[in-house]
C-alpha cells in the first residue's frame, strides 16, 4: 500500500491529509504555502523529508504511528480547490491530480456548484448511503442534498459564523468585533450588553436556520441522513444539543467528508 497526500484548497487554508492505499493515516491543517515549499514537497523522498509547513511534527488529528515505506518522488498528490489561484500554485507540483467536478459521479450537477460541496456530498453518501444532506460549517455555510439515485436536489449557501461576526464588526461604526474562540457557551437570548446581544443574534437565527434546512429536507425525504463538517461543526453540533436536542441526535459529525470523496473517486478510476 503506497502512500498519496489530498489537499483540500479551502478559502482560508490548505486541508490535508495522509492516505495509505484506502486508508486514512491523519489530518491536519496548514496555511497557504509559498512556491519554495511546494518545490521541497515534489523532492521529497520519506514522510519525514516532508517540509514542516506542510506536516507538522506535533500532534495532528487521527494521527497514527507515521514510520511508513520509503515511496517513489514526488508523493502522489490528489487535489480539489476552490481558490483558482491557489490551484495554479500546486499545478507546478510533478505528480498532481487535480479533481474537477465531472470526476464526481453526482447526477444533476450545474456547473459553478463548489467541488467541495460536491466531494463532501459524495463522500457522506458513499460512508453511509443516500439519500444524504450535508452541512458544511466552514468559512461559508452551506446545505448540500441529493436523493437515492444519487442525483443532486439542491442545496443553499450563507455567511458562516465567523464571517457574520465579522461583518457586523467591520462594516459597522459601534459594533465590537466578535472572536468565536472567545464564546463559552450559548449567551442569553435577550443580552443586556452589546456583545451578547451580537452573540444571540448571530448563534440564535443560525440555529434556527440549520434546524429549518434539516426539518424541510426530511419532509422531503425522511429516510436521509445528514451529515455535518467544517471548522465550526462542533460549536455548533453542541448549540443543536442544547436547544434541539432530538434533531441533534440524528447528526452524523464527520470532518473529512471531502476526503472520503477523494479517496472514492481515486479508487474507482485507480487514478493515482
Amino acid at each position: 500500500m503506497k502512500p498519496w497526500l489530498a489537499l483540500e484548497i479551502g478559502n482560508s487554508r490548505l486541508h490535508w491529509a495522509l492516505f495509505v492505499g484506502e486508508t486514512l493515516n491523519c489530518t491536519w491543517n496548514t496555511d497557504y504555502l509559498p512556491d519554495l515549499v511546494i518545490q521541497q514537497l515534489g523532492n521529497c523522498q520519506t514522510l519525514d523529508d516532508l517540509p514542516p509547513e506542510i506536516f507538522p511534527t506535533s500532534p495532528i488529528e487521527g494521527q497514527e504511528d507515521h514510520t511508513l515505506p520509503g515511496f517513489s518522488s514526488p508523493l502522489p498528490l490528489v487535489i480539489a480547490s476552490v481558490v483558482p489561484q491557489q490551484t495554479a500554485l500546486w499545478q507546478t507540483y510533478p505528480h498532481n491530480r487535480i479533481i474537477t467536478l465531472d470526476d464526481v459521479p453526482l447526477k444533476n450537477t450545474y456547473p459553478t456548484l463548489g467541488i467541495d460541496r460536491a466531494l463532501a456530498l459524495w463522500g457522506a453518501g458513499v460512508k453511509w448511503g443516500f439519500p444524504m444532506l450535508v452541512i458544511d460549517a466552514g468559512t461559508a455555510l452551506t446545505f448540500t442534498g441529493a436523493d437515492i439515485q444519487q442525483c443532486l436536489i439542491g442545496g443553499a449557501i450563507l455567511p458562516g459564523l465567523g464571517l457574520q461576526f465579522a461583518s457586523l464588526g467591520q462594516k459597522t461604526g459601534q459594533l465590537p468585533q466578535i472572536e468565536i474562540g472567545n464564546i463559552k457557551s450559548l449567551p442569553e437570548r435577550f443580552a443586556l450588553n452589546t456583545p451578547e446581544a451580537i452573540q444571540s443574534g448571530v448563534i440564535y437565527t443560525l440555529i434556527a436556520g440549520i434546524k429549518d434546512f434539516m426539518t424541510a429536507w426530511w419532509d422531503l425525504l425522511p429516510e436521509s441522513k445528514v451529515a455535518i463538517k467544517g471548522g465550526d461543526r462542533t460549536l455548533l453540533m453542541n448549540y443543536m444539543q442544547t436547544l434541539y436536542p432530538e434533531i441533534a441526535a440524528r447528526l452524523i459529525v464527520e470532518p473529512n467528508l471531502i476526503f472520503w470523496g477523494m479517496q472514492s473517486i481515486i479508487s474507482m478510476n485507480n487514478i493515482k
